[in-house]
């Protein structure tokens, strides 16, 4: 793999012959250095497909009456900008991921809609949710690196309320065979998705590489809404419940404190 350096000659990115391992290690939130970081929107023509990725997803918010949203792995938020560019949604959105400086990117782009989103810097294996409390829950071209994506699919299953859709995305293309165990034929990603407890299983064509997935998770609906952030958050070191401080958010079981920094960002993955 080529190394990708900045104009200052440092901080290259170079993974070895074994990326995936890289991706199994503590190295995992280091690996968007800043020069990555800035490209990252103009690598692809994420503008250009944000309307159309919008509508499509605004229409599925609608059909499940969808007001909070969350979205796992959000990189620079590409989807919370296009789907709250879409007059047709009011509802809300915590978006969540585990590298600080797309978070920072993703605060940036996204400050016109800051009383309506909410950015998390936390990884995805141990979402800092109670259960049930959303009505939509997204994990667009993610999930495939994650370190087990199985687990975190059970993760984001566990905090979609009932009667709530799930909508991931699934590699396909010539680059699916090498991720074993992370990226599936459709048939068999489907089977997977049934397996668990969701129902009304679909799938589309998303990108060349990506189809893009939805399923509706089983049970009499409940839960999910515009609630307080303290109703909706838990500690992901205990699943305590969260109280608000001035500047952060507190368990009341161990007594941990998230702090909220700059943007607005509220801070788990640092917190030991």
């Amino acid at each position: 793999m080529e190394h990708q350096t900045n104009h200052n000659n440092q901080n290259e990115q170079d993974y070895g012959d074994n990326p995936l391992e890289v991706r199994e290690s503590d190295t995992y939130q280091d690996e968007y250095v800043r020069s990555f970081v800035d490209k990252w929107d103009d690598l692809i023509d994420w503008e250009g497909r944000s309307k159309s990725e919008g509508e499509f997803f605004i229409e599925k918010l609608r059909e499940h009456g969808a007001k909070k949203v969350l979205d796992v792995a959000t990189g620079t938020g590409r989807l919370p900008r296009a789907i709250l560019r879409q007059p047709p949604f009011d509802g809300r959105i915590i978006a969540l991921d585990l590298s600080q400086g797309m978070l920072d990117e993703a605060v940036r782009r996204t400050a016109q809609f800051s009383d309506r989103l909410t950015f998390i810097h936390q990884g995805a294996s141990q979402l800092p949710f109670k259960d049930n409390r959303f009505d939509a829950v997204t994990c667009i071209e993610a999930l495939e690196f994650m370190p087990h994506p199985m687990h975190v699919l059970d993760e984001l299953i566990r905090v979609l309320r009932p009667g709530g859709v799930l909508l991931v995305t699934n590699r396909i293309g010539p680059d699916a065979r090498f991720l074993p165990g992370r990226a599936f034929d459709p048939d068999e990603f489907e089977e997977i998705l049934q397996q668990r407890v969701l129902e009304q299983v679909k799938t589309r064509t998303w990108q060349v590489d990506y189809s893009l997935v939805w399923a509706v998770k089983d049970g009499t609906p409940r839960g999910g809404g515009i609630r307080p952030l303290p109703d909706i958050l838990s500690c992901p070191h205990c699943t305590g419940s969260l109280v608000r401080e001035a500047d952060s958010f507190r368990c009341e079981a161990c007594g941990r404190r998230y702090p909220v920094k700059e943007g607005g960002i509220i801070e788990m993955a640092e917190v030991n």
